[in-house]
C-alpha cells in the first residue's frame, strides 16, 4: 500500500516554475487565486468578473475581465517552492503565451468541464508537446457541468490521447493501477507482480510525459484545489543543478516610471547585481551591459534581492539591447517559436504626431512583442504591423494611449500569406563578376507543414572546403526569402547544399553570399511554388434549427467539418460542429452567427496553421507581384566572359553553369515498369538494325562489349505513330523540365546536332578535343550512332567547315545518322537555320530538336519552332540513353 501524498523520496523544497494555460474563459486566473490563497500567499481571493484579481493588476485586464500579460506569483505548499506564471488564455495574445513555454518545468492545463476540450485547448496540448514539459491537468467548473468525471476522463482521452489519468483522491488503487499499467510497460511488470509504484517513480513517469494527472473540482468554490496542490507537491522533481551561470529570456516591458525590465529565468548558476552580462543581438552585434537591479515579482509586488540562484524567475534592470528569446551564459537556444501572427494592419497616427516618432514608438512595443514586426515602407510613408486579431488591436490602441500619450488607427488588415514548393526542385547561383567566383547548387524540397524551413549539406568536403559549406548554411539561415507568387515569405521548405565551387584565388565570402541567394530565388522561378493561407480549427454551436444553414456556410467558405455532434441541455437542443476554414473568410462570422441564430450561436476559433490557399489564382491575381522586377532577390546570375560581366537569365543557366545538375530523376513514378519494357523493345529493334549492319555492330560492341546476335527475323517494330514519344534519354525533374518531349513519336523526331559546340561542351569531350582532334570527333560520331540507333530518333550531325579554305561540304549517310561538313564561309548556325526551316516546311506535326549551347543556334530554333537543348542537357541525355542500354545488356 502507498499514501498518494507521502515523500516517496522527493527532493526537499523543489524549486519549480509552473505555467497555468488554457483557453479563455475556462477559469484559469481563478485557479491561480485559489492556489494562493490556500497555500497562504495572499488573504484574500480575488475575482476576474469583480476586477480584483490578484494576478490581474493591468487596469485594460481588470476591465476586460481577461489575462493579457504574463504575471508571476510565488507560493510555498510542503517541499515545493514554485513561481506560477499565469499566461494569457485569449488566442489574440498566444505569442506572450508561448514565450513562457521556454522557461516551464511543469504546465498546468485546465480545462472547462463544461465546455470540453476547445480549440484553443488543442493548440496548447500540440505547444506543451512540441516542448517537452510535463502537464498536469485540471478539470475546472464540475460543479456547472453535467457530465461525471469517468465520462469526461473518456472523452479526454478521445482528444487529447493516452497517458491521461485521474489521481483525484478516492478512487480505488486497483483502477488507478490499471491506468498505469496501461501507461508504461514497468508499471504493468509490477502490477503483475503485485507490487505498487511509489511517488518518486510515479513522478519520473510524468516527468518524462508518459502520465499526466488530471484532478477535477472547481477553483471557484475552491473545490478540489488542496488534492491538487498534494499531488504537485508528489509528483514533481526538481531539475538537475546547473554550476555555470545560464539564462533564458522570455519577456521584455516597462513598469510604470518607465523602467525597461528583461524577465528572465535562471537556468544555472547564480546572478549577482552588477554582473556584467554579455550577449548578441539579432543584426549579429555583441553587446555588454551590467545588472543594476534584481527584482523578484509577486503579482504586482517585487523585492530587491542582491543575487539569484537556479530557477528563480526574476526582472532585472539596466540591459537594453535583450529581446524576448535571447539567452544568457552557458544556456542554449531553445526550438523556435510556432505561433505566428497572420493578419497585417497598416497604422493610422493622428496628425500632429510625425511619422519618425510613430515609428520609434512603435519599434519600442516591437522590443516587447517582436511578434509585432513593424515594418516602414519608405516609398509609401507607412508603418505596418502584424497582429493576431481585433481584441489585439483595440490593447494597441490601448497601451499607446497610456505610454506615449496618444491615439492610433488602423487600416483594413490584409491576411498574411506564405509560400511553399509543391515538388523539389534545383536551384543554380553563380556570382563571377571579374576577379570574383562561387557558384552553388541547391535541392529545395517540400516540408511537413509548420517545419519553417531546415538545412542540410551532402556536399563532400574533397569538393568544397568545410568552411565555405557553413558560410552558405548562414547566408540561407540569415534572411526571409519571399516567394515568386505574391512575394510571400518562404515556408516548409527543406534546402540541401548539393554542389558548390569556389576558386582558389578569387573568391570571398561575399561571393558565396550572392550565389547562394540567387540560387534560392532561382529554384523558385524554376519550380512549382503553391500559396499558403492560414486556416482556423473552428468549433461552431448553434440551434438544431441553424445547423443546415451553418453547414452551407462553411461549405462554400471552402472549408470542412465532421459529423455534427447532439448536445442536449437545459437552454434547448443545440448541435456542434467542429471543423477547419480559411481564416479569410470566417473572421467576421461571429457577427453572423449571432445575427441568425438570434444571439444563442457561438463559436470558437483558434490558429490551425498554414495550409494550400483556397482561392490562389484570385490572390496572386490581385497581387500583382512580378518576380523578375523584384531587385531585391534576382533570380539570375553573373558569369564573366571575355573579361567582362555578364546577366544570364534563370531559365538559361544550365547552358553556362560550371557544375553539373545534382537532381536526379525520379526512379520510382508509376509507369517505369512500362518505360522499361519500351526501352527493351527499342534495344530489340536496334539490335535486329545491327545484324545486318557489321560497321554499326562493330561500333556498338568496341562502347559496351561483344553482344550475342540475334536470328534475323520478321521487325516487330510498332508502325511510325503508334506508341507515344520516348522519354528515355531525356532526364526527367521534378521541377519545370525545359527537356519535353516534342509530342512526336520517335520515328518522326529529328535532332540536328551542332558537332564543335558538343565536342568542346561535353565534359566526356572537351579534354579529347584538346589533344586529339579526329579523335573527339569520332566519339561523337560513335556516340551519336548508338544514341540514333536506341531512340529511333533522325540524328543530324553538323560540323562547321566556315574557316576551312577550299571547303566545298559535304554530306553522308554514316550508318544510322547524317554527317553535315559545311562549306567554307558557311556557319553552322546558317546550315542549321535552313535545315530547321525545311524540316518544318515537309512535315509540320515533326518534332525538331536542336542541340547547341550557342545563343544565335538557340534563337535560330525557337523561330522555327524548333525545341532548343543545350549541350550540356544533351550529354546528360545521351549518358542516360547509354547506361538504359547497359542495364539492359546486364539483363
Amino acid at each position: 500500500m502507498y499514501s498518494p501524498y507521502g515523500s516517496g523520496g522527493i527532493n526537499d523544497m523543489k524549486k519549480l516554475t509552473i505555467g497555468i494555460l488554457a483557453h479563455v474563459d475556462s477559469g484559469k486566473t481563478t485557479l491561480s487565486e485559489a492556489m494562493l490563497l490556500k497555500t497562504g500567499a495572499i488573504r484574500k481571493a480575488g475575482r476576474v468578473d469583480h476586477g480584483d484579481a490578484f494576478l490581474d493588476g493591468y487596469e485594460m485586464e481588470r476591465n476586460r475581465g481577461i489575462t493579457i500579460f504574463s504575471k508571476q506569483a510565488l507560493l510555498e505548499w510542503e517541499d515545493v517552492s514554485a513561481t506560477i506564471l499565469d499566461t494569457p488564455g485569449h488566442v489574440d495574445f498566444s505569442a506572450e503565451m508561448e514565450r513562457t513555454l521556454s522557461v516551464l518545468d511543469y504546465g498546468i492545463l485546465v480545462i472547462s468541464a463544461s465546455e470540453g476540450i476547445q480549440s484553443h485547448t488543442r493548440t496548447l496540448w500540440k505547444l506543451l508537446r512540441r516542448s517537452g514539459i510535463p502537464t498536469f491537468l485540471f478539470i475546472n467548473k464540475m460543479d456547472l457541468s453535467l457530465k461525471k468525471p469517468e465520462e469526461i476522463m473518456t472523452l479526454l482521452r478521445k482528444e487529447l490521447g493516452a497517458g491521461l489519468i485521474d489521481f483525484t483522491p478516492g478512487r480505488s488503487e486497483e483502477a488507478r493501477m490499471d491506468d498505469l499499467s496501461m501507461a508504461e510497460d514497468r508499471f504493468l511488470e509490477m502490477a503483475l507482480e503485485g507490487k505498487l509504484p511509489d511517488n518518486q517513480q510515479i513522478a519520473e513517469a510524468v516527468r518524462n510525459r508518459r502520465i499526466f494527472p488530471c484532478y477535477f473540482g472547481s477553483a471557484l468554490k475552491f473545490d478540489g484545489i488542496g488534492d491538487f496542490l498534494q499531488g504537485l507537491a508528489a509528483y514533481t522533481t526538481a531539475p538537475p543543478l546547473q554550476e555555470d551561470f545560464g539564462a533564458r529570456i522570455f519577456k521584455v516591458t516597462r513598469d510604470e516610471q518607465k523602467e525597461r525590465l528583461t524577465f528572465m529565468k535562471v537556468t544555472g548558476g547564480t546572478l549577482h547585481v552588477k554582473d556584467r552580462l554579455t550577449g548578441t543581438d539579432r543584426d549579429g552585434n555583441e553587446w555588454s551591459e551590467k545588472v543594476n537591479q534584481i527584482r523578484i515579482y509577486s503579482g504586482m509586488k517585487y523585492t530587491t534581492p542582491g543575487q539569484a540562484s537556479q530557477g528563480t524567475v526574476l526582472a532585472v534592470t539596466g540591459l537594453t539591447r535583450t529581446l524576448p528569446g535571447d539567452v544568457l551564459g552557458a544556456e542554449s537556444a531553445g526550438k523556435e517559436e510556432v505561433l505566428e501572427p497572420f493578419l497585417n494592419y497598416r497604422i493610422i497616427l493622428p496628425p500632429e504626431v510625425d511619422v519618425h516618432r510613430g515609428l520609434r514608438d512603435m519599434r519600442e512595443l516591437a522590443e516587447e512583442d517582436p511578434k509585432l514586426n513593424v515594418t516602414w515602407n519608405e516609398e509609401s510613408g507607412e508603418i505596418g504591423i502584424r497582429m493576431m486579431g481585433e481584441v489585439q488591436l483595440e490593447i494597441l490602441q490601448a497601451l499607446t494611449k497610456q505610454r506615449f500619450g496618444y491615439e492610433i488607427t488602423f487600416g483594413a488588415g490584409k491576411i498574411l500569406y506564405r509560400e511553399t514548393l509543391a515538388e523539389p526542385t534545383e536551384g543554380i547561383g553563380h556570382f563571377e563578376p571579374l576577379r570574383h567566383y562561387a557558384e552553388v547548387h541547391l535541392v529545395m524540397e517540400p516540408a511537413e507543414r509548420g517545419s519553417g524551413i531546415t538545412l542540410e549539406t551532402r556536399v563532400p568536403e574533397d569538393e568544397l572546403a568545410r568552411n565555405w559549406q557553413r558560410l552558405i548554411l548562414t547566408h540561407l539561415g540569415e534572411r526571409q526569402f519571399p516567394g515568386v507568387l505574391t512575394g510571400a515569405p518562404l515556408t516548409d521548405v527543406k534546402i540541401t547544399l548539393t554542389a558548390g565551387r569556389a576558386h582558389k584565388k578569387h573568391t570571398e565570402g561575399g561571393d558565396f553570399r550572392q550565389a547562394t541567394y540567387r540560387a534560392v530565388r532561382c529554384g523558385l522561378m524554376r519550380g512549382n511554388c503553391t500559396l499558403l493561407e492560414p486556416w482556423f480549427d473552428f468549433v461552431l454551436r448553434v440551434p438544431t434549427g441553424n445547423i443546415g444553414r451553418a453547414m452551407t456556410d462553411i461549405r462554400n467558405m471552402g472549408g470542412s467539418f465532421g459529423e455534427p455532434e447532439n448536445d442536449r441541455t437545459g437552454s434547448g437542443d443545440m448541435v456542434t460542429l467542429r471543423g477547419r476554414s480559411p481564416a479569410s473568410e470566417m473572421m467576421d462570422y461571429q457577427a453572423r452567427v449571432t445575427a441568425y441564430t438570434k444571439g444563442k450561436g457561438t463559436l470558437s476559433c483558434s490558429l490551425g496553421g498554414y495550409e494550400a490557399c483556397h482561392n490562389q489564382e484570385e490572390v496572386v491575381s490581385a497581387s500583382g507581384y512580378d518576380p523578375e522586377a523584384d531587385l531585391a532577390f534576382p533570380p539570375d546570375s553573373v558569369f564573366c566572359t571575355h573579361g567582362e560581366s555578364g546577366i544570364v537569365k534563370w531559365y538559361d543557366i544550365e547552358d553556362w553553369m560550371h557544375l553539373p545538375l545534382t537532381l536526379t530523376r525520379d526512379d520510382g513514378e508509376e509507369g517505369d515498369g512500362e518505360a522499361e519494357r519500351a526501352a527493351e523493345e527499342r534495344m530489340a529493334s536496334y539490335r535486329r538494325d545491327m545484324a545486318s549492319d557489321d560497321e554499326l555492330m562493330a561500333i556498338f560492341e568496341r562502347t559496351y562489349g561483344k553482344v550475342k546476335r540475334p536470328a534475323v527475323g520478321p521487325d516487330r517494330r510498332k508502325p511510325a505513330g503508334s506508341s507515344p514519344g520516348s522519354s528515355f534519354g531525356r532526364e526527367k525533374y521534378r521541377g519545370r523540365n525545359r527537356t519535353a518531349g516534342t509530342g512526336a513519336s520517335p520515328e518522326d523526331t529529328w535532332v540536328v546536332v551542332d558537332g564543335y559546340n558538343v565536342m568542346f561542351g561535353w565534359d566526356s569531350l572537351k579534354e579529347l578535343t584538346k589533344s586529339n582532334y579526329e579523335a573527339a570527333r569520332s566519339r561523337l560520331v560513335e556516340r551519336m550512332c548508338n544514341y540514333a540507333g536506341f531512340t529511333r530518333y533522325h540524328v543530324i550531325l553538323v560540323f562547321d567547315a566556315y574557316k576551312v579554305g577550299g571547303g566545298r561540304g559535304s554530306s553522308e549517310r554514316f550508318h544510322n545518322i547524317d554527317i553535315i561538313y559545311t562549306k567554307e564561309e558557311q556557319t553552322a548556325d546558317s546550315y542549321i537555320e535552313r535545315c530547321t526551316l525545311e524540316l518544318r516546311r515537309e512535315n509540320r506535326n515533326a518534332g525538331i530538336r536542336v542541340v547547341s549551347s550557342d545563343s544565335n543556334v538557340q534563337q535560330i530554333s525557337l523561330g522555327h519552332g524548333a525545341l532548343r537543348v543545350s549541350s550540356r542537357e544533351f550529354e546528360r541525355e545521351v549518358t542516360n540513353v547509354e547506361e538504359t542500354i547497359r542495364r539492359i545488356i546486364r539483363g
